[in-house]
């Protein structure tokens, strides 16, 4: 008799736990199949203290192959899914694709950022969903400092050292919290010229800070922001990015060169394309996580909308809790509808406690209901980041003793281009790559039953932590999915390029997001070239060819205004192949 075959489609929280407790449970009396796009789990939780500084980009990422035994690990990301046939169509990421059959399918493609129709953010704002995100705004941010500081104007200092997050959930009040003493502590050590300190802003249209927690927590982080010196304008948000600094709902015009999208998640669009009944662009779900009518089909994470047994007639929240929580159930229902485990059973949660860390020893945290602040919950969140990591712990802890006695390096490594990162990227847990496959765009991100609404998810919470369950057991609050599908608003869904592009190694056109004020400066680790024009020069010394072209954007400046091409832009002439879809302007 064949073994049965069970597809897992991604590998966040989710996804991770599902296969893990599947390879313990069926113990290689299943075929089970993997598809992520990356070789590794993402402990997101800990991504703001990469972009800090204080921890290694490895720390925080979980080999797939070495953890996960009896699991065929596919590189991919999933195009489209025939539920009939039981097939599933994926893109491998050198662009090759793939088909796997499967007798159970269980989808955990994660949630994607969420783009609002604000003029300019698509075009001058960079997210902080992935690793290759977090690597770059560590650059970004060490580069502005460095600039600054030898700026002879002061204006032109000032704008630098401006440091705008949007978003006061537990990804935007990390970021920011571990921000503004990161850029402290390059100061301390390379003054700036007029005295000035770094200025971090968090804008949210939310009336506090961390409004999905208790309020004296929320009150203790804004406490903490505030005496760290952050600006911290609740009620606030951005009404335009421009080139040089972004336009606040109240009026104010704010320079700066870095503009941080903390707002929120949404469901991954795969699950759209599947024509089953939905609810504000989630999966619908049993108790079981099983999709009714499809007996091979479970779902859980973010892209599922399972039934709170806790609060009846509600749907769990997109956070990491329930999304690793979901993937120990779906694992044990997936078994035993496969007779190769015991009885199904539901879904049900005990909320325990978040925690949140606000950087050095400083954090936010209600274990079982206690509120606690300052040391003691710098060391309860500490505790419960390592119990809840399913690898690296030790040198996670060695990273934070070493980051407790000596000083932190702030060097620019130049890793990660903003070309390579762009908020409107399909995948922002891969960074892109001259000559590498296109990503699955959708129509617009204010359009179909998964749109961008304020109202929905206010965050997705990289940053925080939860106490639910055992603390051994369950992760820290807020992870992306494995597969994220970011939208751009008023584009059209890519087309393949031509082969003739291909033969040549020649990126897709994308506008550069990166401000127009960032002149690049002489030798390796030049500045970023000017963003949102629409078409992209060619790097110097590189062949000739023609702009990119019908790229949106904002109107190009005269060419005497714009600085020239640096080792920031992508490199080679590019054209662009995709058309804008017209359809999907205007559905706001």
């Amino acid at each position: 008799m064949s073994r049965p075959r069970i597809v897992i489609v991604g590998a966040g929280f989710a996804g991770y736990r599902t296969a893990r407790t599947l390879s313990r449970i069926t113990r290689g009396r299943a075929h089970i199949t993997l598809l992520n796009p990356t070789d590794y789990f993402l402990y997101l939780p800990l991504l703001p203290q990469v972009a800090a500084g204080v921890l290694e980009p490895r720390r925080v990422t979980v080999s797939l192959s070495d953890t996960l035994p009896n699991v065929r690990l596919v590189l991919g990301e999933a195009d489209r899914i025939d539920l009939d046939g039981q097939t599933l169509h994926y893109t491998g990421p050198e662009g090759d694709g793939g088909t796997l059959a499967y007798d159970r399918l269980v989808l955990a493609a994660g949630s994607v950022n969420k783009l609002l129709p604000i003029p300019g953010v698509a075009e001058y704002a960079h997210g902080f969903r992935g690793l290759p995100e977090a690597l770059y705004l560590r650059d970004h941010v060490t580069r502005q400092v460095e600039l600054a500081a030898a700026a002879d104007d002061p204006k032109s200092c000032a704008a630098r050292c401006t440091f705008v997050v949007v978003g006061a959930g537990y990804t935007g009040t990390e970021v920011a919290a571990h921000g503004q003493m990161f850029t402290d502590a390059q100061v301390r050590k390379h003054p700036l010229r007029q005295g000035m300190r770094p200025r971090w802003m968090l804008l949210d249209v939310a009336p506090r800070v961390l409004p999905e927690m208790d309020e004296k927590l929320s009150a203790t982080a804004d406490r903490v922001l505030r005496q760290r010196g952050v600006d911290v304008r609740m009620g606030t948000s951005v009404k335009e990015a421009t080139p040089d600094g972004v336009v606040l709902t109240d009026g104010e015009f704010v320079e700066t060169r870095t503009l941080v999208w903390c707002v929120g998640v949404r469901p991954d669009p795969l699950v759209e394309s599947l024509g089953l009944p939905m609810e504000k662009g989630r999966l619908l779900v049993d108790p079981q996580l099983q999709v009714p009518g499809r007996p091979e089909l479970f779902a859980c994470g973010d892209v599922a909308a399972v039934p709170d047994l806790e609060k009846p007639g509600s749907y769990t929240p997109m956070t990491a809790q329930h999304a690793w929580r979901h993937g120990k159930v779906a694992a044990e229902n997936v078994a035993a509808s496969l007779g190769l485990g015991g009885a199904r059973k539901p879904y049900r949660h005990r909320d325990l406690g978040f925690v949140v860390d606000l950087g050095g020893a400083k954090a936010a945290a209600n274990p079982l209901g206690v509120p606690l602040s300052g040391v003691p919950a710098g060391a309860v969140t500490r505790g419960y980041h390592l119990a809840a990591m399913p690898g690296n712990r030790v040198r996670v802890a060695a990273d934070w003793l070493l980051d407790a006695v000596l000083p932190r390096q702030a060097v620019q490594l130049g890793l990660v281009r903003s070309w390579s990162v762009p908020l409107d990227t399909s995948s922002p847990e891969l960074a892109r790559v001259p000559g590498g496959p296109e990503r699955r765009q959708e129509a617009s991100a204010r359009s179909g039953p998964g749109a961008a609404i304020a109202s929905d998810t206010h965050d997705g919470g990289t940053g925080a932590g939860s106490l639910q369950g055992r603390a051994g057991e369950e992760p820290a609050k807020g992870h992306p999915g494995s597969r994220a599908t970011q939208d751009q608003p008023g584009s059209g869904p890519a087309q393949r390029r031509s082969e003739e592009e291909l033969a040549k190694g020649r990126p897709r056109a994308e506008p550069t997001r990166t401000w127009p004020s960032d002149a690049p400066a002489k030798g390796p680790l030049g500045g970023e070239p000017a963003k949102g024009q629409p078409s992209d020069e060619p790097a110097k010394n590189q062949p000739g060819g023609e702009p990119a072209k019908n790229q949106p954007g904002p109107t190009p400046r005269s060419p005497a205004d714009q600085p020239p091409p640096g080792p920031d832009a992508a490199p080679g002439p590019v054209k662009r192949s995709d058309a804008p879809d017209d359809s999907a302007k205007g559905d706001s």
